[in-house]
């Protein structure tokens, strides 16, 4: 009777991992007595083989799991079901520094992938090369935060890593989390009846019916050449836009053709989620209420998708937000809205393979332009060009999950740990000097132009010309790419103390004291902001769900994040890097104290300000 009320608990809470997992019914009774017990039995069903090829070549060892069981398995037998440890369990972040700090975990990993020890700064390089034929992924979709939610990568133990890749496999292996150990093991158990010595095979990319793609999947294991594939990519379907998305309604315009003096005349009065709003905003012609019934305006930051209702409802509210706005602030989507300012110009530059528009890195959608990815990148490799890569999820900001590499197999197997881009690391970017950091002094930097979105039809839009800085803590080098505080400037995140503050007029004239010979800053701003222009140009020029229509209530505040970048002639090139959606304007507030005062008068009061760039 205990057994069965464990075995019954032991449903209850893994009831949707072991269907979604696709672990046949018929599995789970032994599946909970092996959890249960730890019984780790393969030894007894399968056996290790090794061929060599040729004894000359140790490299031409071939290893291998077959069944050893001399009826063989039959994938209906209940018992037929097997846990593989796992050897190595890590964060990617994390990885560089456990294999240099873990001597017996780099030991175990060097046996694995047959790579000498004998130097561990050299072979944990390797490690860290060689790891994307063996490791695997999954993420924990109850976690609390984004952080717990992050990609997870393992290793299997030896047994685990010797079962071979097939097309058409006779086994699954899927990891499994068990609850009441807080551990995750891999799973092993047959789809096909399989008979004694026969190889035992998995399939490495489950789930992908495309054919090319699965070609493109396994180029870790079975590289193949794509050069060939025409690496432009397409402009997706409107259905893709929406994937995953929640459908918006858009207001009824008829409903709005109300003559601006007919607003309100009194005081504004304004319901804010943001606490910055309601601190900062002071001029007395706003107030600020604390129900959204009662307010002329509404700044949410949460997603407001309800144009419709507003505009019938309500036709004198207004709102911080556009409909279908997402097309610049996914970042998949804002390299799709980019990619149209090209059109009638040449698509890209045959001796460089830059892609047209300029100011837009090469970005590739590693899931459905994968192909296109794998084309470009041997396609660089072939002409010898820089092919460094940062690798970042289209859903998360911060800088978290996002990885720099030149490692085609790494970025292929980080296309399997959820929706991500490959974007075209900036491997010659301008630079900062800060005497007070070590070495060349020389750091990257970033650039945040705050963007208001005014109106649509006619376009109004406007840069808030006091733009932010971001700084590295370290000197830029195409090296150590898992060294955070020399490749990213996002530092108020991470808890680190060395955080460079500069307003933007100091940072102007240490830029015209080093580069005003040639690049003064008024062209370089000049270009940044007939990109923006272009950008937002681009994202009004199609109908929704794949462009931001025309919303006379609505009013938006983004925050464009961009580099420069030195051109092969040396000349210096904006680059868009994302456009983020609510941005955090707490530095905004404490630098410049009016800069609610100024967005509000803008948007509401038509008040354009010095503090503006009408684009």
């Amino acid at each position: 009777m205990n057994g069965d009320i464990r075995f019954g608990s032991f449903i209850k809470h893994h009831k949707h991992q072991l269907i979604s997992s696709g672990i046949p019914e018929h599995f789970w009774s032994t599946l909970f007595i092996k959890l249960s017990n730890n019984i780790f039995d393969a030894g007894s069903t399968f056996s290790i083989m090794v061929m060599l090829y040729d004894e000359d070549d140790p490299e031409s060892q071939r290893r291998f799991v077959v069944v050893s069981s001399e009826n063989g398995i039959s994938k209906s037998d209940p018992k037929q079901i097997y846990l593989i440890d796992h050897a190595w369990t890590y964060k990617l972040s994390e990885a560089k520094e456990q294999l240099l700090n873990i001597p017996e975990l780099l030991d175990r990993m060097c046996k694995m992938m047959k790579i000498d020890p004998a130097e561990p700064g050299i072979a944990a390089e390797r490690v860290y090369s060689e790891m994307w034929l063996f490791n695997q992924t999954y993420s924990i979709a109850s976690g609390r935060n984004i952080e717990d939610r992050l990609p997870v990568w393992y290793i299997m133990d030896e047994f685990g890593c010797t079962v071979q890749h097939s097309n058409n496999p006779n086994f699954r292996i899927v990891p499994f989390a068990y609850a009441p150990e807080g551990e995750t093991y891999s799973i092993l158990f047959p789809i096909k009846d399989v008979n004694v010595d026969e190889e035992v095979t998995r399939d490495y990319v489950e789930g992908y019916a495309n054919e090319l793609h699965r070609e493109c999947l396994l180029t870790p294991w079975f590289p193949q050449d794509f050069k060939h594939i025409n690496f432009l990519p397409v402009e997706p379907s409107a259905e893709y836009f929406m994937s995953g998305r929640l459908n918006e309604s858009l207001p009824v315009l008829d409903l709005l053709r109300i003559p601006a003096q007919l607003r309100p005349a009194c005081t504004l009065k304004v319901y804010a989620d943001y606490k910055y709003v309601n601190m900062y905003l002071t001029d007395p012609r706003f107030e600020i209420v604390n129900i959204p019934e009662e307010a002329h305006i509404l700044w949410y930051t949460s997603h407001f998708t309800d144009f419709e209702t507003l505009s019938t409802e309500n036709p004198h509210k207004y709102v911080n937000q556009f409909p279908y706005e997402f097309v610049l602030t996914v970042k998949d989507l804002l390299s799709v809205v980019c990619r149209r300012t090209a059109k009638g110009h040449e698509s890209y530059n045959t001796e460089t393979l830059d892609i047209y528009p300029l100011w837009l890195p090469e970005t590739f959608n590693l899931n459905t332009e994968l192909p296109q990815f794998i084309s470009y990148y041997q396609n660089r490799e072939e002409k010898d060009l820089d092919n460094h890569w940062i690798c970042k999820p289209w859903n998360l900001a911060r800088g978290l999950d996002t990885i720099i590499s030149d490692n085609l197999n790494m970025i292929v197997r980080l296309s399997c740990s959820g929706p991500k881009i490959a974007q075209k690391y900036i491997h010659d970017p301008i630079l900062f000097h800060r005497p007070e950091v070590e070495g060349s002094g020389l750091v990257k930097f970033d650039i945040r132009y705050i963007i208001v979105l005014k109106s649509v039809e006619p376009l109004e839009v406007y840069a808030y010309k006091n733009f932010f800085l971001r700084f590295a803590n370290k000197p830029f080098e195409l090296n150590d790419f898992d060294d955070y505080e020399k490749h990213f400037t996002v530092m108020n995140y991470t808890g680190k103390s060395n955080l460079k503050k500069m307003l933007c007029d100091e940072f102007v004239e240490k830029f015209e004291e080093r580069f005003g010979d040639q690049h003064s800053w008024d062209s370089v701003e000049k270009k940044i902001f007939a990109m923006i222009k272009e950008i937002f140009e681009a994202a009004i020029s199609e109908k929704p769900p794949c462009g931001i229509p025309h919303s006379p209530q609505s009013r938006a505040v983004y925050g464009m994040d961009m580099m420069l970048s030195y051109t092969a002639n040396k000349d210096i090139q904006p680059k868009v890097l994302e456009i983020n959606w609510i941005p955090d304007c707490q530095r905004a507030c404490e630098y410049y104290n009016d800069f609610y005062n100024d967005i509000f008068a803008l948007c509401f009061l038509n008040e354009e300000r010095p503090v503006f760039e009408k684009l």
